[in-house]
């Protein structure tokens, strides 16, 4: 049990380590700003991982694009000008919420597409499936000669 305890200790130490080597430091002149800084770094997509934000990507671009976030936030940008700033420089996929655009309509509308047909394929299916089932239970007895 004491040898499971100390494997179980050195797990968590060792994954708090990384948690705490995803952000690199940087000087934050208040916790508002930190705040900020973090609540702009979960809206922003790291290009390299594309399922993680730069808060959480270890990826060297993703320390580069928090890097360029503390220095835009340091030049008094607004969070509207930095996204505005990444996208036209990365593109759309840059955000965690792309806007409702005519080339976006796939990433927002695209799984309720999937999904409304997944439902007209199974109801098919249930009812093609239901149909002998009922025509068989509806047929007279046959006649014994």
């Amino acid at each position: 049990m004491n040898r499971s305890l100390r494997t179980f200790a050195f797990a968590g130490l060792l994954a708090a380590g990384m948690a705490a080597h995803a952000i690199d430091p940087l000087p934050f002149k208040d916790l508002a700003e930190e705040h900020r800084y973090q609540a702009l770094a979960r809206e922003l997509r790291c290009l390299v991982c594309q399922n993680q934000n730069l808060a959480d990507s270890d990826a060297g671009l993703a320390r580069d694009l928090r890097q360029e976030v503390f220095d835009l936030m340091r030049q008094g940008k607004s969070d509207e000008e930095i996204k505005t700033f990444l996208t036209a420089r990365y593109g759309d996929f840059v955000l965690y919420r792309p806007p409702v655009q005519a080339n976006t309509w796939v990433l927002w509308f695209g799984p309720l597409v999937v999904l409304v047909l997944g439902a007209v394929v199974v109801v098919r299916i249930v009812r093609s499936r239901a149909a002998p089932a009922t025509a068989i239970a509806t047929a007279p007895p046959p006649e014994d000669a």
